[in-house]
């Protein structure tokens, strides 16, 4: 298929004399940024949309540990303009194509004094929202930033509600998310979702987090937002020789709950892939040995309930042969695990297994049954110990055919144990890092491209956040980073219906999700109950997206429950294109996805604690085909809160483009519909 043409208008203008900055406006208009200095020559950006102010004048410029601020006496030294239009293909993902098409507006700022800095502001304005990103050039008077702060702000302009989660705190991303009144957030993490009073939609996060400190959000005043930079060590928060480029700041901006979904803003951002090949990645489904342990009916420590045996192993493998898994995860397989290991990891050997567990034996297994096993590197929050042995614990698991690999950093926030300010093999003195801060940045890079050597694909939990780089590094798989399902086993409804119908238009707006769903047993530790219907399990394989979706239960209760199995063996973990068709922030959110290798479309997603009827229109199927609906969806009666959540229904229709279905959500409830064209 023929690309469309590559279109770019470039235009420099060289000024003189002090002169006002420019705008840039997106390819339809509707959304225009001007970029400007006030009168005691501060930078500042501000945004409308259909000619009503979204972002107010809101300023730009860093404090540093070791030089005067970069904040006012600046004037405008150059304007370059462009425009750039083109599509490029996904090797996995939500969609397969990606159309880029942006307005581009750089504008670099030169100080008054006698020995003048430079600072570049580049501006990308999208349909669907904007990006702007600080460049350092090489200069005389300024090689090396200690960055002490950034002072990038984002003034919103009217009223509205945010849905937010705590940034700076003890249990890093996993939290449930706060709606409140936007005057009321205080530190959030990134995205941060908003909607205006007039309806319009916002979601403000960051793209192309590379050797930098995460970016939080601190609410200064009224609806004044000030970047805030993750700590660090040093003091400093980002050391940085120039020339170098942050990353980029961005808001999406839509007319609604969907315009936020299907909106590919932060991988647009992104460099294209820099691995080249990475075909040694399929997109699949797993089983594990993990929700035993998550319940508490085995442990990762070795002795009498150890969930990790060579014997446990070969019956997930065999499962997993028989109904179509390509993965089975082990978590729990290594040397040191025993005692106190959270946020402390210093035992750990990524290469030793316990002696219950024969890793040679059950990799050959596994492959003689055509079923990999998915790799387990629990770090407790110990980047020192891991990193000096990284690269002997890729190439075994390289030559042990195990190519993909679960990393681990459980620790408090700040509790992540490092060397030092640099990257290296060996280092004595341990020193605490914050889980997003620079260093940790940094290190979950190098994890990649050793990985990427050793052709395996990396799912981190506990990770940094996901800002798009998985386009540029396509072995980048998936994350956790948000309250994942594991919480739905240690409390009574444990993350509550809402949750999964938040995660949506929250965290799920930054990249894949390894949530875990496919708990069809309902309960956790001591059969406390979970807030889902059993078609809410078979939901979130369509709301929340991830290209390694695993079925969390045990396999015994997978085996009970033959017509939901029958789901989760077919719908893929790769699609050509995703739709939201119905749904609104933290309330519900039903998608439909095409098959990336088959004619097939899925629908399906889930609901909060509201019971709700929805008309679904099928005018994304292809014109002139009928299509065999196979559905799963909430019984009469259903609902969380009793033994109800248990009900399921299942129907058959044929369905064609332009007819609609009547689809009633239980309380916690949610549906999966599998369409299938019927041969003519």
């Amino acid at each position: 298929m023929k690309l469309p043409r590559l279109l770019v208008t470039a235009m420099a203008a060289m000024l003189s004399a002090p002169a006002l900055a420019g705008t840039v406006s997106s390819p339809d208009g509707r959304i225009v940024v001007t970029l400007d200095v006030t009168g005691e020559g501060v930078p500042y950006y501000s945004v409308e949309r259909d000619g009503k102010p979204v972002i107010t004048d809101s300023n730009l410029g860093f404090n540093f540990t070791d030089d005067d601020p970069m904040r006012r006496n600046f004037t405008v030294q150059t304007q370059i303009s462009r425009e750039s239009e083109h599509r490029w293909e996904q090797p996995w993902g939500e969609r397969q194509f990606v159309v880029d098409h942006h307005k581009e507006l750089a504008v670099t700022y030169a100080e008054t004094d006698e020995t003048p800095r430079t600072i570049t502001v580049r501006m990308r304005v999208f349909d669907e929202g904007i990006g702007f990103r600080y460049e350092f050039p090489e200069q005389p008077h300024f090689q090396t930033a200690n960055i002490a702060e950034e002072l990038t702000e984002f003034n919103i302009a009217s009223e509205g509600t945010a849905w937010w989660i705590p940034a700076g705190d003890w249990n890093r991303y996993e939290y449930i998310y706060s709606k409140t009144p936007i005057r009321e957030v205080s530190v959030a993490h990134t995205p941060m979702t908003i909607r205006l009073e007039d309806g319009t939609h916002l979601s403000f996060h960051e793209a192309a987090l590379v050797d930098y400190s995460g970016m939080w959000l601190r609410r200064m005043d009224g609806q004044r937002f000030r970047a805030s930079l993750a700590p660090s060590s040093r003091g400093a928060k980002v050391v940085r020789d120039a020339p170098f480029d942050t990353p980029w700041r961005t808001i999406r901006i839509g007319d609604d709950a969907a315009d936020l979904v299907e909106n590919d803003l932060e991988l647009n951002l992104n460099e294209p892939n820099k691995l080249g090949d990475v075909s040694y990645f399929e997109p699949n489904k797993y089983i594990g040995i993990w929700w035993g342990m998550i319940r508490g009916d085995w442990s990762w420590a070795q002795g009498e309930n150890h969930g990790a045996t060579t014997e446990r192993a070969k019956q997930y493998i065999d499962f997993a042969a028989e109904n179509g898994f390509r993965g089975v995860l082990i978590e729990g397989w290594n040397v040191g695990w025993d005692g106190n290991w959270f946020g402390n990891g210093r035992d750990y050997s990524f290469t030793q297994a316990y002696p219950d567990f024969d890793l040679e034996e059950v990799t050959s297994y596994a492959a003689e049954k055509g079923v990999h096993l998915v790799g387990h590197h629990e770090t407790g929050g110990n980047i020192q110990v891991y990193e000096a042995q990284l690269e002997d614990a890729m190439a075994m698991n390289q030559r042990l055919g195990i190519d993909v690999i679960k990393t681990g950093y459980v620790a408090d926030a700040g509790g992540i144990i490092s060397c030092n300010a640099d990257i290296k093999d060996e280092c004595g003195e341990e020193i605490f890092e914050w889980h997003d801060g620079q260093r940790m940045v940094q290190h979950h890079q190098r994890v990649i491209e050793v990985a990427a050597k050793h052709k395996i694909a990396i799912n981190p939990h506990e990770p940094i956040k996901d800002t798009g780089l998985r386009r540029t590094y396509p072995n980048w798989v998936a994350r956790e980073g948000a309250r994942g399902q594991e919480y739905n086993a240690w409390a009574k409804f444990g993350s509550g219906p809402d949750h999964a119908p938040t995660l949506v238009y929250t965290r799920m707006l930054s990249g894949p999700m390894d949530y875990t769903p496919g708990v069809l047993g309902l309960v956790g530790d001591n059969d406390m109950p979970m807030a889902s219907t059993k078609a809410k399990q078979l939901g979130l394989y369509l709301a929340i997206y991830s290209p390694i979706q695993m079925a969390a239960d045990f396999v015994e209760s997978l085996e009970a429950h033959p017509k939901e199995l029958e789901f989760i063996r077919a719908v893929p973990a790769d699609w050509a294109e995703s739709k939201l068709i119905a749904g609104e922030v933290g309330d519900y959110a039903i998608f439909a996805r095409k098959d990336r290798n088959s004619a097939d479309w899925y629908v399906g997603g889930v609901n909060d604690a509201t019971e709700r009827t929805l008309e679904l229109a099928f005018d994304f199927l292809e014109p002139d085909t009928d299509y065999r609906a196979t559905i799963w969806k909430d019984a009469e009666g259903a609902t969380y809160l009793t033994d109800a959540r248990h009900k399921i229904a299942y129907d058959s229709k044929t369905v064609k483009r332009g007819d609609t279905m009547s689809l009633w959500l239980a309380p916690g409830g949610g549906a999966a519909i599998r369409l299938e064209p019927i041969a003519k």
